[in-house]
């Protein structure tokens, strides 16, 4: 589990060679991570159901850059490309959350609804993202939420100053 948590999180934040990751934990199927050049810290995860025929593999994570005020991100990587029509919508339970982005990447249009997701996330057992490729095929990516919230913690506490 720490190796394919890993490798979505090189793929996720690539780093200058000279820049230092360290993991502070993994939890269930989510890892935490800090990384020192820009600081960033981030909870990670890859979606039950792992494609094999993308150029990159899917993930979900929520990040936190200190120098940037930035706190509790919501980030996806799809498995698939969407098409740019389509709507891409996160389901956390009774939630619905629209998401905005391109090609294979959404996010939350708004820092008041990052927090709302992630809220979600704490008290969920699973969240999907639904979203149409470019054939106009329906698809959808699925993580489950246990020890989420553990490394959403973690990585906040990682960037905390000191």
């Amino acid at each position: 589990m720490r190796l394919l948590l890993g490798c979505a999180c090189f793929a996720l934040l690539a780093t200058p060679a000279l820049a230092t990751r360290t993991s502070l934990g993994t939890f269930e199927g989510w890892g935490a991570f800090r990384d020192d050049q820009p600081l960033r810290c981030y909870a990670i995860a890859e979606p039950l159901r792992k494609s094999t025929k993308a150029a990159w593999r899917a993930f979900a994570s929520v990040s936190h850059w200190p120098g940037q005020g930035v706190r509790g991100q919501t980030h996806v990587r799809l498995s698939r490309e969407r098409s740019s029509e389509a709507v891409t919508t996160l389901r956390i339970g009774e939630r619905r959350f629209v998401l905005v982005g391109g090609g294979a990447d959404a996010w939350a249009p708004d820092a008041r609804t990052d927090a709302a997701i992630v809220a979600a996330m704490r008290n969920a057992q699973s969240m999907t993202i639904d979203s149409r490729d470019g054939q106009g095929r329906g698809f959808s990516d699925t993580y489950r939420l246990r020890g989420a919230a553990t490394a959403i913690d973690a990585a906040a506490l990682g960037c905390v100053r000191r």
